[in-house]
């Protein structure tokens, strides 16, 4: 007898799922966070991991998403074919019907982050649909279906090659992630697709990362392939990199690396390489015909509790504190800041650029004058939240507005996430300006120090919006000082020394 699939189980079990992993980290990716915590001696890169265990526990208990960018929708199909339906849509139709009831679920409210017309007007879908979806008909009557849930920072930073047949992997790979920068949030992991061709590759890449963490079982009983030795000797090679948590220099960059392969042409190696984030959201489900599935709660207990503190802090207070002030402080140092900023990220920093361009002002509550903005995006709030999760955005690609920003609005500070680009430090160090971190993967941590937030302008633009934000204790640390000296420069530098004169101990 075949299994009959009902349409509204697909849709049901779709959104169920999303719903579940916006909030829900894999414990296997929990327990290797812990362990890497444990070990960590950076005292940097061991306050961000305590910031994104502490934000996952809260995330769990409270049913809000573990970061504010609730990512692009990828689902991975796997039909029986002896699975017949019931059912008046299409499998892809019922699917973004799940994504599209999971991110407008009015008890836990998800980012609508997907753009039409990518290449042009740029509309928000105001639902997150469509999702990326790869079908497979495989042998069986089940069918089953793994969603996941990709940032755009870590999205943003996948690399392909096609390498020539007698080139390293392993050297390209040693080569690249350096060049990725910490906006991928780590630590976190590598997926790296081999071989078919560059499409096959990209696909195998982010299919890997839907495998659970155990390297540290592999490293106990030893590889037993090709594959498992180069999974071993990347995971080794990159974390001696020094990278560490954030980009603030550590020991662990990456919890693991998985490697899925296919037969490729003999003039070729296409080689694809996809980072996951320290936002590891992934979920498989099977369909049998008997209903929907709901996936069952994790052991809260396996969270680790731990109370993050920010000893050593400097309050201060954005709201009386002039530029002359910045000069006090320096990289690396912790900040918790009180008082009133802007928000504003890709689109409302082209719209103003927009602005000054055809010789206008800026709408009357925009007033960057002795200010700092931060890049976010927040989640819509629910319940009694005056905002959502509001983690940082990756600070990089506002690189090309802050000459702009610095030079015509009066604007004394940014707070995002990861490094600053070439252009964006020397814009800062031109005008004595500050960059400061929150960390990437603890948005609803972050959400809790903001207590006030209304939309001022581009109210048009969604997440995109520029909001005020008054904050309590914020917690920062400064990334690039007003001399444009950089903690992801000089912190990687100088764990990737210290690693190394570990190893020969």
């Amino acid at each position: 007898m075949p299994t009959i699939i009902k349409q509204e189980d697909v849709i049901e079990s779709v959104a169920a799922s999303l719903q579940y992993i916006s909030y829900y980290h894999p414990p296997d990716f929990v327990q290797a966070m812990a362990k890497a915590y444990d070990k960590e001696e950076s005292k940097a890169a061991k306050d961000a991991m305590a910031q994104i265990l502490l934000n996952s526990r809260m995330s769990a208990f409270g049913h809000r998403p573990i970061c504010q960018d609730t990512g692009i929708v990828t689902v991975f199909v796997s039909v029986g074919m002896d699975v017949r339906w019931e059912a008046t849509l299409s499998l892809e139709e019922m699917i973004n019907e799940g994504v599209r009831r999971a991110y407008l679920f009015e008890d836990n409210i998800l980012r609508a982050s997907i753009v039409a017309d990518p290449a042009g007007t740029r509309k928000n879908t105001k639902d997150n649909t469509p999702a990326c979806i790869v079908t497979k008909i495989v042998k069986g009557d089940k069918l089953d279906i793994t969603v996941a849930a990709k940032g755009g920072g870590s999205e943003n930073k996948s690399k392909f090659i096609m390498l020539n047949p007698s080139d390293s992997i392993v050297d390209w790979v040693l080569k690249t992630v350096p060049t990725m920068g910490a906006g991928w949030c780590p630590p976190g992991m590598l997926g790296i697709g081999i071989g078919g061709t560059a499409d096959k590759a990209m696909v195998l890449a982010k299919e890997s990362l839907m495998d659970p963490i155990d390297m540290q079982d592999l490293l106990r009983r030893g590889p037993q392939n090709k594959i498992e030795e180069m999974r071993i000797e990347l995971y080794e090679e990159v974390n001696k990199l020094g990278i560490g948590a954030q980009g603030l220099g550590g020991l662990t960059t990456v919890l693991d690396v998985k490697i899925k392969d296919y037969p490729t042409h003999a003039a070729s190696k296409p080689v694809a390489m996809i980072p996951n984030c320290a936002a590891t959201r992934h979920a498989h489900i099977t369909l049998d015909g008997s209903g929907p599935v709901y996936l069952d709660v994790p052991k809260l207990e396996d969270w680790p509790d731990i109370h993050w503190k920010a000893e050593g802090a400097k309050r201060v207070n954005i709201d009386t504190i002039k530029k002359e002030d910045l000069t006090q402080f320096k990289p690396g140092e912790t900040l918790l800041l009180t008082g009133t900023l802007l928000t504003g990220r890709d689109a409302a920093h082209k719209r103003i650029r927009d602005i000054f361009a055809k010789g206008e002002k800026l709408p009357e509550e925009v007033d960057f004058h002795n200010k700092f903005i931060y890049y976010v995006g927040p989640v819509d709030p629910v319940r009694d939240e005056v905002v959502g999760p509001a983690g940082p955005t990756t600070a990089t690609r506002m690189d090309k507005f802050t000459e702009m920003m610095l030079s015509q609005t009066g604007l004394i500070g940014m707070i995002g996430k990861s490094e600053r680009g070439i252009e964006g430090i020397e814009a800062i160090k031109k005008h004595k300006a500050i960059y400061l971190m929150a960390v990437g993967g603890a948005a609803y941590l972050v959400a809790k120090a903001i207590k006030k937030a209304r939309v001022v302008a581009f109210a048009d633009l969604g997440m995109e919006a520029i909001y005020e934000f008054e904050v309590e204790d914020m917690p920062v640390s400064v990334a690039v000082d007003t001399t444009g000296e950089s903690v992801h420069i000089t912190g990687p530098a100088l764990w990737k020394k210290i690693i190394a004169g570990l190893k020969k101990e």
